[in-house]
């Protein structure tokens, strides 16, 4: 257990910052921790922060799986671009990616739950604990109307699994602000959240979602549970 970490974020509760405003809490963060960053899928909520700490020294990153959306390779180019930024990209390793394809083939997340978690494990989780490996701070995108099981989330919350503190800016936001506040300040975004798809992934994972259905409804369509997540995420 990272225990010097730990009593850093008892800390953090301590100073009540989830009262402050998300301004406020970006200058505490940069203040007080060094390893920080930021993991980013150049969703609506992603784009929003990076242009709020684009002029900061935190580490923005993301994880190529090989199988992003065209629009998304798009959302990535023009954000750079416009903002003249780094950002750190991780991808799965070879020789894990290899071997699952040879022995399971391109599409076998479709046949079984336990091969969509592989699929991701490969593609998403293993990078993401390399790219946060040795870091302080992980800020997310995460917001709790995308998902009930994010509803007792807390802004900043210690994830056991990844031994980190991961601060969670947007969580409280509703969709009508977050789009408000892309538009006010012209910040480039995803052509495929105007098509109906909310929560963005893989291609051959996200479809867009129906007048009605939730906002997870577009992850993994064909899982018959409402517990959808690829395992970034852990939340107990």
């Amino acid at each position: 257990m990272n225990s010097v970490l730990k009593n850093k974020y008892e800390d953090v509760l301590k100073n009540n910052l989830e009262n402050l405003t998300l301004q406020e809490q970006i200058s505490y963060v940069t203040t007080h921790f060094k390893n920080i960053v930021f993991s980013t899928s150049f969703s609506y909520e992603d784009q929003l922060i990076t242009f709020l700490i684009k002029d900061t020294k935190i580490e923005i990153f993301t994880l190529d799986t090989g199988r992003l959306f065209e629009e998304t390779y798009e959302t990535w180019n023009e954000t750079v671009t416009k903002y003249k930024l780094d950002v750190k990209t991780y991808t799965p390793d070879q020789k894990e990616l290899n071997n699952f394809l040879t022995s399971s083939g391109p599409n076998s997340f479709y046949n079984s739950v336990e091969n969509r978690k592989k699929c991701c494990d490969i593609r998403k989780v293993f990078p993401l604990k390399q790219a946060i490996q040795n870091k302080e701070i992980w800020i997310t995108g995460l917001r709790a109307e995308h998902s009930p099981n994010r509803n007792d989330m807390t802004i900043f919350e210690w994830d056991e699994t990844n031994q980190i503190i991961k601060f969670n800016p947007l969580l409280h936001w509703k969709t009508e602000d977050l789009l408000h506040a892309i538009t006010t300040n012209q910040i480039p975004y995803n052509k495929l959240h105007k098509k109906g798809f909310v929560s963005i992934g893989c291609a051959p994972c996200t479809r867009a979602i129906r007048d009605g259905e939730d906002f997870r409804a577009g992850r993994w369509w064909w899982e018959d549970t409402t517990k959808k997540e690829c395992g970034l995420h852990i939340h107990k």
